[in-house]
């Protein structure tokens, strides 16, 4: 992997970062690690894991919702954010998985609920299905856990290894990404409008060359054919919740999954894009809490 420089700094990029009181840097897998931990330490521990391209801060919302009932994780990818990329071998799904293992034992933490958005969700199942993590139940977040179809799915991967090897392509894409008006189209190609600061919080990530280096080099080792090959061996509850304006993770991928997988079910959001749990977090938090629920992990709703 070729190191690209201008990494965010946490003196002046995250000055005002969400939950800051939350956070701290970890060492773990041979990197430092961004970490935000938050709610009471005896609780269950909930993890959440973000998508490619963003950060804990995606979870800014939520987290705090679900702190007043979980010991909640949520942390910067490697090469995304704050954290420095991965020290050794490269970000492939099983590579990360086994990097986030490592962070989650330096943590002294063993989940008892995983939740992931989009590639979030695929590093959140193929933890269990390396036996990484053995969590209650799984929550995929519009989770992109199969292949492109079509010529998509023939060039992606390719690309994006190419887009990663080349060290001006980060700085490119930053630049050309970093005006707001860019990235608020970003976020609409994606079905989801965020608030204003929601917008400011990914300007400031894409404007960084290193993190989209992260982001490219992520999407570039990422194998999804084993994954959906090894879907039918996880025996672990997985709710699939689908925003049904979701235009980058096709919402149909999650009926797939819901057939190769025998404890899947399915949850829509209606009216939700992409960033489902952005847009409507007291939403995605509820979801959240009554699967928990279901495990005797937290108290059920009212009825």
């Amino acid at each position: 992997m070729i190191a690209v420089g201008g990494r965010l700094d946490w003196a002046r990029d995250g000055a005002d970062w969400p939950n800051r009181e939350a956070s701290r840097f970890v060492r773990a897998a041979g990197a430092t690690w961004h970490v935000q931990r938050m709610g009471p330490p005896d609780a269950p521990t909930l993890l959440l894991a973000h998508g490619t391209a963003a950060s804990s801060h995606s979870w800014r919302d939520p987290m705090p919702l679900l702190a007043t009932d979980f010991d909640v994780i949520a942390c910067d990818l490697p090469g995304h954010g704050f954290s420095e990329p991965m020290a050794h071998g490269r970000p492939s799904l099983s590579g990360m998985a086994r990097a986030l293992a490592d962070l989650l034992a330096a943590l002294e933490a063993r989940p008892a609920l995983l939740v992931g958005h989009s590639a979030g969700a695929a590093l959140m199942v193929r933890m269990v299905l390396d036996r990484l993590a053995a969590p209650a139940g799984i929550v995929a977040i519009n989770g992109a856990l199969m292949p492109f179809d079509g010529m998509a799915g023939r060039i992606f991967s390719p690309l994006a290894k190419l887009m990663a090897l080349n060290p001006l392509v980060p700085r490119f894409v930053s630049a050309s990404a970093a005006e707001r008006s860019g990235v608020e189209r970003l976020i609409r190609n994606t079905g989801s409008t965020l608030d204003a600061r929601g917008v400011e919080l990914y300007r400031r990530l894409v404007a960084d060359p290193g993190h989209v280096h992260g982001a490219l080099a992520m999407m570039a080792h990422w194998d999804l054919d084993a994954l959906v090959s090894d879907l039918p061996r996880l025996a672990t509850p997985l709710l699939l919740v689908v925003g049904d304006r979701d235009e980058a993770v096709p919402p149909e991928h999650a009926r797939r999954v819901r057939r190769l997988v025998r404890h899947a079910t399915l949850a829509t959001m209606k009216g939700a894009g992409h960033l489902a749990h952005e847009e409507r977090p007291a939403e995605a938090t509820a979801l959240i809490r009554a699967q928990a629920g279901e495990f005797g992990l937290v108290d059920p709703p009212p009825a």
